[in-house]
């Protein structure tokens, strides 16, 4: 303190335990220090303060004006203590002075600075970005101790998190120039290197090996120069998760007993940490007897069967749980209740008996009374409109309560698009006392209307630029309300497609489609319009000569496609209610000018129109990274046979005739976590009516990404094969002059292994790995399912709610194309869109 030492010295003396001055009156009647006398407080008074409040420190020292203190003594010491604990000041004293047994006391304060900017040294830009929002330090805040050790500690952990263990905080103080009694704080960061983990060692473990416990602590990892991907830095939180995991995988091997008894961190080096887990196993455990009671819905033979836990299975705390509660890749047992509306039902198993290794359980069954849904309540929805959510939801007022309806409306208002799958809030609410249940669903908006403006290089068109515009969530309802307008009217869930393509004047693609979803408002039939205009040109002298700028337009052959198309949907209660059929007439006018297109067909006109009827099944979870589901299509594109009213040339093109079979398959299972297996099967099947040769519309072309290669033809299947180049995939083709139409049959199998790696919905992003394989055929004659071109690879998805979904994958050819350029194994694919074939 600022006074002198003698005056500690007497304050020592008389006994006191105050660390402050008091000071002998200049005018004032003698104190006896060695006869301590109480003294009435004539007056208080603060000095020194310039910001505080002089009546509220007055107050916070606890004395008022007619106080009787004994001086010296603990009364001023506790009023200097008490102004202390404020950690507002930076010092304090007192003076006095006393007129006969009356005494006068002016507390002499210095404030604390005040913060006036802070600032970051020896980190990046971002990362002081980042602790600028984290630290307790606002300007103008009084810089106490406490304030200097809480951000001197929230930036430490900050750096701990992030496996610098080694971090050193140092903040300095300077005065502020402009400012009076105002500091700048600098806050230096010397991180040091990353403490990652060196060793993990366990004690005690029989049943399992190191590598095998080892492998349960999923955010704690060796330090292992072969673990490329793999993380080794150590965090002190998911440490503790992993300890928990550990013992998890313990119960869930039958040891329900094990335990750890206890583990150390200790250091290798400056930058390796050494950890030692010492587990008590336990024995193991088995099921021996389980019985039922409480239960009169079902019997215990049939309950036992759903549980389908046999006499002598391991005993597995886990697994018994999702069993009896939830089971997401099966069937449970409180689903049988919930599903019959029984949302009130409990399961509780009881251990009634161990006896050595085994285990008898009492599974307690409490039905209670079904529960009646009431009210649906739903938010989140800024945009889109209450009553296409409520079209989509099938837990209907009046209805009995159902689990399986409330999961299946979670994944009808996901398949929508508009909002984001991973945070569809379901939250039953119920209410025992009249036996009914509301349901709130919570949604997140996401963008899904999505502009495309892009450009590319393939074939031999050259390149292409292309601009489409998407709106998924739009109303036609709306469009005569200005206010509406935000740029443009949505939430009633019709889409709306614009999209341009075009090479300068070789190549224009222009089309419009609508939909509408709930054709009435009333039941789910959807109506689809659509239509498109595509113009090709090229040079008469050579398939190439086209990009000869001195050709004259009146020298190009030209091919002009028009075409609309009208489709009707609806969904399906039987064989159950995923099931979905599609009717499609489509007519396409396909106009030549000395443009080669078969044998014998250069100019003329001919006319496309067919029925496209469509068998689907769809139960997938999630459209964007699905989980568990499945889906199916079987479609027949038809024409009239015209060929079997008339006689018709190989090379009458007036009336295109054909029948066309496709079906498509796809399963997902969610093996752990966001690790999902995705196997699918594709077949396609062109034929005629009669016993002429298929002609060139409607064949399948095989190869690379499925986008076609920049020679996009209208009526054409474009089929993807990784590994191999666009189109390039052509089997035993009957007719040369027909190779460029590509093939007739063909049969695709893929294999892939997906890990989400984000689920943001601006961004969601997965990773696979794959195996896939498929070959073209020109004639049924060589028709060969097993006779296939395979490849293998990795690649990565990303969904971008303004772009939709783009792909990269690298793949490498296993087999070789007969004829075909085969000294490129590896190739990179770009993908744009969601490929199902």
């Amino acid at each position: 303190m600022t006074r002198c030492i003698w005056v500690l010295v007497f304050l020592l003396m008389a006994g006191t335990a105050s660390s402050q001055v008091l000071n002998r009156p200049a005018q004032s009647s003698p104190v006896d220090y060695q006869q301590p006398r109480q003294y009435r407080i004539g007056g208080l008074s603060v000095s020194g303060y310039k910001f505080l409040d002089p009546i509220a420190l007055t107050s916070l020292t606890g004395l008022k004006e007619g106080d009787m203190i004994t001086v010296p003594g603990e009364d001023i010491s506790r009023a200097i203590q008490n102004l202390w604990d404020q950690g507002i000041l930076g010092d304090v004293d007192v003076s006095a002075r006393t007129e006969g047994d009356v005494i006068y006391l002016t507390f002499n304060l210095t404030e604390r600075p005040r913060l006036s900017n802070f600032r970051f040294s020896g980190i990046s830009k971002s990362q002081g970005e980042t602790l600028r929002e984290k630290v307790p330090l606002q300007k103008g805040r009084i810089v106490t101790d406490a304030v200097l050790n809480s951000t001197r500690n929230v930036v430490r952990e900050y750096y701990v998190d992030k496996s610098f263990l080694n971090v050193k905080v140092n903040i300095t103080q300077k005065p502020d120039s402009i400012l009076p009694n105002s500091v700048v704080l600098n806050i230096h960061v010397d991180k040091g290197d990353k403490v990652k983990v060196g060793d993990i060692e366990f004690i005690g473990n029989e049943a399992f090996k190191d590598k095998k416990l080892q492998r349960q602590l999923k955010n704690t990892k060796e330090k292992r120069f072969y673990k490329i991907f793999t993380s080794s830095k150590f965090n002190r939180t998911k440490f503790e998760e992993d300890k928990e995991a550990l013992i998890t995988f313990y119960n869930s091997q039958g040891y329900r007993d094990a335990t750890i008894v206890s583990d150390s961190v200790y250091r290798i080096s400056d930058d390796r940490l050494g950890i030692q887990i010492t587990v008590d196993e336990g024995q193991q455990y088995f099921y021996r007897n389980i019985t039922w009671s409480g239960n009169y819905l079902y019997d215990d033979a049939y309950l036992a069967r759903v549980l389908g836990i046999s006499k002598g299975d391991i005993y597995d705390q886990v697994e018994l749980e999702k069993r009896l509660t939830y089971n997401p890749t099966g069937v449970d047992v409180s689903a049988l209740y919930q599903n019959d509306g029984y949302l009130f039902s409990s399961i509780n198993p009881v251990e009634v008996r161990v006896e050595g290794d085994s285990i008898d359980l009492e599974m307690r069954v409490q039905e209670g009374p079904q529960a009646t849904i009431n009210k649906i309540l739903i938010s989140g929805n800024d945009k889109t409109s209450d009553h296409v959510i409520l079209r989509e939801i099938r837990t209907l007022p009046g209805q009995k309560y159902s689990r399986d309806d409330l999961i299946r409306t979670r994944n009808e208002l996901a398949a929508l698009g508009y909002f984001d799958p991973e945070t569809i809030g379901l939250n039953p609410i119920p209410n025992p006392a009249d036996g009914t249940v509301d349901i709130a669903y919570s949604v997140t908006e996401r963008p899904n209307d999505q502009i495309s403006l892009s450009g590319g290089w393939g074939g031999p068109i050259g390149a292409v630029g292309t601009v489409g515009l998407s709106l998924n969530n739009f109303s036609t309802r709306k469009m005569l309300d200005l206010s509406e307008w935000k740029p443009i009217p949505t939430g009633d869930g019709q889409r709306l497609s614009l999209n341009v393509q075009a090479n300068g004047k070789y190549y224009q693609s222009y089309s419009f489609s609508f939909t509408e979803p709930w054709l009435g408002g009333r039941k789910p039939n959807s109506l689809s319009v659509s239509l498109f205009k595509t113009i090709y040109r090229r040079g008469t002298g050579g398939y190439y000569s086209y990009l000869n700028e001195d050709v004259d337009d009146s020298e190009l052959s030209r091919l002009n496609v028009d075409g609309a198309a009208i489709s009707l949907g609806r969904r399906l209660n039987w064989p159950d209610n995923y099931f979905y059929m599609n009717h499609s007439l489509s007519y396409n006018r396909y106009n030549l000018k000395d443009y080669y297109l078969a044998p014998g067909f250069t100019n003329g006109i001919s006319n496309s129109i067919s029925i496209v009827n469509t068998l689907g099944r769809s139960s997938i979870d999630n459209p964007t990274f699905p989980r568990r589901g499945s889906s199916f299509t079987l479609s027949l594109n038809v024409t009239p046979p015209y060929s079997l009213f008339s006689e018709r040339d190989d090379d009458d093109y007036e009336f295109i005739e054909f029948n066309k079979w496709m079906f498509d398959a796809s399963y997902f299972i969610n093996v752990t976590g966001d690790l999902v297996f995705n196997t699918r099967a594709h077949f396609g099947f062109l034929g005629t009516y009669g016993s002429g040769d298929v002609g060139p519309f409607e064949r399948f072309r095989v190869g690379g990404s499925g986008l076609g290669g920049g020679n996009v033809f209208v009526g054409t299947e474009y089929i993807g094969l990784r590994g191999y180049d666009d189109e390039s995939v052509v089997n035993n083709i009957s007719d040369t002059d027909l190779i460029s139409s590509g093939g007739i049959a063909y049969n695709k199998f893929v294999f892939e292994a997906r890990q989400l790696i984000s689920p943001n919905p601006a961004a969601t992003i997965y990773g696979l790995a794959f195996v896939e394989a498929g070959n073209n055929f020109g004639s049924y004659k060589n028709y060969n399912p097993f006779k296939l071109y395979r490849s293998a690879g990795v690649g990565a998805r990303i969904f971008m709610a303004a772009f939709g979904l783009l792909g990269f994958d690298y793949a490498w050819r296993l087999d070789d194309l007969p004829g075909g350029a085969n000294d490129k194994r590896g190739m990179f694919h770009f993908i744009i869109g969601q490929q199902i074939r």
